[in-house]
């Protein structure tokens, strides 16, 4: 969706606390990734009968994608709203998906952005991802820098490796902010760190402008970043420049 460069209770209370829930959920999954989808269905439609969350959503996943069923976007839909409404981040984020791309229901940007912001909120970072991309480029809402700043930041905290890079992206080109070829640098060097290539060959271009020096400590400064991501502390820039 890019083009910034490169979306009864007491059963279920009781379903949700349960290790047999989490362990059909798993091999549901496991079925699924191994081509086996009569078995994955059989234990999705289980958990979703049961009102379990997760199993709903991979439910709809099977139908959003015709794995072992007609592919069917509406089905899907329905599947992700029974989700949302039990306050699933993924199911609010593929339902935002659906509304974005308009399948299975009629395209509606401002429901979209409305079940991103909540996925983004729950800190779900491909939510926050797709929230920046909408506003840098004017997807669905005014072109707002700023925000999109804002959740490329979050998501780039999550360690998303997408967003690293827009967010370099967004130093270098100075989009709704000075210039700054060092924090370019630095956020570049950490989606690289993750195998971004196209962020190695943008660290490598930003480095060609800058002195040895300021290449060290911007290095230094990225190690130290990527390190505090990686442990799960890292709170936002202004900690650390």
């Amino acid at each position: 969706m890019s083009q910034f460069n490169l979306k009864t209770l007491l059963l279920a209370g009781i379903l949700l606390s349960s290790p047999f829930a989490h362990a059909g959920l798993e091999e549901g999954i496991k079925a699924a990734n191994e081509g086996e989808f009569a078995q994955a269905l059989k234990e999705f439609n289980y958990l979703a009968d049961k009102g379990f969350a997760p199993g709903i959503y991979e439910l709809g996943k099977l139908y959003e994608g015709g794995y072992g069923v007609t592919r069917d976007y509406r089905k899907a839909a329905q599947l992700y709203q029974q989700g949302v409404a039990k306050n699933h981040p993924d199911s609010m984020f593929a339902l935002a998906v659906l509304y974005d791309e308009g399948n299975g229901v009629k395209l509606d940007k401002q429901m979209a952005i409305k079940l991103f912001e909540q996925a983004a909120n729950k800190n779900l970072p491909a939510a926050q991802f797709n929230l920046g991309v909408m506003y840098a480029n004017g997807d669905g809402v005014s072109v707002d820098y700023e925000l999109a700043k804002t959740w490329y930041e979050k998501a780039a905290a999550n360690n998303y490796t997408l967003a690293q890079f827009n967010l370099a992206l967004m130093y270098f080109e100075g989009l709704g902010m000075p210039k700054n070829l060092e924090k370019s640098y630095i956020w570049n060097t950490i989606a690289e760190y993750n195998g971004n290539m196209q962020a190695s060959h943008s660290r490598k271009l930003d480095e060609q402008k800058m002195l040895p020096k300021e290449v060290e400590e911007a290095k230094e400064k990225a190690d130290a970043i990527y390190a505090r991501i990686l442990a799960g502390t890292y709170a936002g820039e202004g900690r650390l420049f």
